[in-house]
């Protein structure tokens, strides 16, 4: 059990978040579960490429948080092959939702709900391969 906790303990990890977003939560998700455990160039190219309108501020967090991850390598003197990362944990959060009213028929009014999402990334080293030669 040792040689585990030494290697998760020698695993970088850094995450960024974008909240407040004017894209909804739900629409998030769908972009978010394309690239959630996937390594980052995978991801980056699959969000170049995607379609879907969320796909855009996902990437712009993505980036954000290879970033943050560079600078936490460079603060702990540690070498950074962006190559080398993964995404491990992705998740969207629904924000605060701004409510609004339009006119239907006969005087009435019909509410529209605009969603908001926060947007959590969360990248990490790839894990070593803890049994190099000794133990099965």
């Amino acid at each position: 059990m040792p040689a585990t906790e030494i290697t998760e303990q020698e695993q970088l990890a850094a995450r960024a978040s974008a909240r407040n977003l004017r894209v909804t939560p739900q629409k998030a998700r769908r972009v978010v579960n394309m690239i959630r455990g996937k390594d980052t160039q995978t991801a980056i190219a699959t969000l170049q490429f995607a379609p879907q309108g969320a796909a855009e501020p996902v990437l712009k967090v993505v980036h954000s948080a290879i970033a943050n991850l560079r600078v936490k390598a460079d603060e702990a003197g540690e070498p950074f092959d962006e190559r080398n990362l993964v995404i491990s944990t992705a998740f969207v959060d629904e924000g605060p939702t701004m409510k609004r009213f339009r006119p239907r028929a006969q005087g009435r009014a019909g509410r529209i709900n605009k969603r908001t999402s926060h947007i959590t990334v969360l990248v990490t080293s790839k894990p070593e391969k803890a049994a190099k030669g000794g133990t099965r």
